[in-house]
Parts: C-alpha cells; sequence; structure tokens
C-alpha cells in the first residue's frame, strides 16, 4: 500500500474529501516524525510501537572490491508490531 491509497483508504472509511484525508495523514506522519525526532518513542495501542535505536560503529567490507572500510555509528528507527497486529497478520 503507498500513501496515496493510504489516503483514499482513509477518505472513504471517514467519509471525508481526499483533501482532508490527505492532511490528516500527513498530521500523523509528522507526528509520529517529530516525536521520533526528539528522541520519544510513539505508542499506537492495537498497532505497534516506534523507537529511535543507536547502531555501533563497525567494520565491513566494499562488496565490489572486498577492501575493509569502516561504517560509522547511526540512529535508525524500529518498528515493534502490537499483538492486535500480529494476530491480524496471521
Amino acid at each position: 500500500m503507498k500513501k496515496e491509497d493510504l489516503v483514499r483508504f482513509v477518505s472513504e472509511q471517514a467519509d471525508i474529501t481526499g483533501a482532508s484525508a490527505g492532511k490528516a495523514v500527513n498530521a500523523v506522519f509528522d507526528g509520529i516524525a517529530s516525536a521520533l525526532e526528539k528522541g520519544d518513542p510513539t505508542s499506537i495501542v492495537g498497532f505497534g510501537g516506534f523507537k529511535v535505536v543507536d547502531r555501533a560503529a563497525r567494520e565491513g567490507r566494499n562488496p565490489s572490491t572486498g577492501e575493509k572500510i569502516q561504517i560509522p555509528a547511526s540512529k535508525a528507527v524500529k518498528f515493534t508490531p502490537g499483538k492486535p497486529l500480529k494476530d491480524r497478520v496471521q
């Protein structure tokens, strides 16, 4: 499902215009991103949670040359599905 499909789905389910549904979907995504940017985890009951995790620096290899390279530390977003979502996709 692409974002436009999600907007269409929200529009149909909530019986609102596509423009309003687009604003609502964007607001939800912006809210999650803002919380994660501050380092705050975000939990949506019945769906799952998002949190920022630190990845340590490590050594890797260039696949084309085999040369060792240093991969710097970084941050990543981790999603953990909630039980209702897990049950629904089983």
